[in-house]
């Protein structure tokens, strides 16, 4: 951009140039578009467009601002807890439909579209745009499945965007009604994707609702007092007290296995806890069970 526009004035005549170029270069492509074209459907002087972008490719270079914008905005929507948390198909329609709408948007449809059909033309977005975009999906789903290694997430994670990324831009090519068909299977197909790995019945297997102790596992548990506002527990079994922030920490057998794998190849208690979200203190327990078991 030739200048910043400091007037309120100035600042919406840039966008309203934008928003048509937008529309523009998603009608007529951006080889046919032209400057004059693009000033007369906004209304504006091409002397007052020229103020501000010298050429169509400034333009452009404009959109891709705005794209990366807008898609960190969407990111940082669906990086909540309330959204994480959502019932599986619930939780892909959510992101299914949220992609939708942003590609809904002649801007971030024009510039997807241009970055897999002429990058050279592209100023500020590469890609470590898309390692970024693997990189959120990756955090979605060890936030929803803490059970799952850093790996696994990335693999899972890179094979959706780059999928998704394909679909996608057979779907911005396509009529309507085609386009709304492959969201619908783009959906679909995450849903049969992912559903092993962060699907409803994986997470309810691997946070039982039993309440457990957090030391022997056993499940004779009875309430005894308080103690800072919160309550406590007894087991009946070891005699061990704990506190009521580990009343929903009983485990599944498959997170624990995993738990004790990790320690089997060198790794530390605190990194098992930043890995899976198991307390250090009980990933310690399971390893001092496991040698007695071992012993017996």
């Amino acid at each position: 951009m030739r200048r910043q526009p400091k007037q309120k004035r100035s600042q919406e005549r840039i966008e309203r140039i934008l928003d048509v170029a937008a529309e523009v270069f998603d009608e007529v492509g951006f080889e046919a578009a032209t400057t004059h074209a693009i000033a007369s459907r906004a209304d504006t002087a091409i002397g007052s467009l020229y103020q501000f972008f010298p050429d169509k490719l400034a333009i452009f270079h404009a959109l891709e601002l705005r794209h990366v914008e807008r898609v960190h905005t969407v990111w940082a929507k669906l990086n909540q807890p309330e959204i994480i948390q959502l019932p599986f198909e619930e939780f892909i329609r959510t992101l299914r439909e949220t992609f939708q709408e942003l590609f809904a948007q002649p801007t971030s449809r024009i510039v997807f579209v241009q970055f897999f059909t002429s990058q050279a033309i592209f100023q500020n977005i590469d890609e470590s745009f898309t390692q970024e975009a693997i990189h959120f999906m990756a955090q979605l789903l060890q936030k929803r499945n803490p059970a799952l290694s850093p790996e696994q997430c990335h693999l899972l994670a890179e094979v959706c965007t780059h999928t998704c990324n394909t679909l996608l831009l057979l779907a911005l090519r396509s009529d309507e009604t085609h386009r709304q068909q492959i969201f619908e299977q783009i959906e679909a197909l995450l849903i049969a994707y992912l559903h092993p790995h962060v699907g409803d019945e994986v997470l309810h297997s691997e946070v039982m609702i039993v309440m457990k102790c957090p030391h022997c596992d056993g499940e004779r548990i009875s309430k005894n007092g308080h103690r800072h506002g919160k309550q406590r527990y007894i087991c009946k079994d070891c005699g061990k007290q704990f506190p009521e922030s580990y009343s929903l920490q009983g485990y599944g057998d498959q997170l624990k296995q995993q738990c004790l794998e990790l320690y089997s190849h060198g790794v530390g208690f605190r990194e098992i806890e930043r890995r899976t979200g198991v307390s250090h203190n009980t990933v310690i327990h399971w390893v001092k069970q496991s040698g007695k078991n071992k012993e017996d």
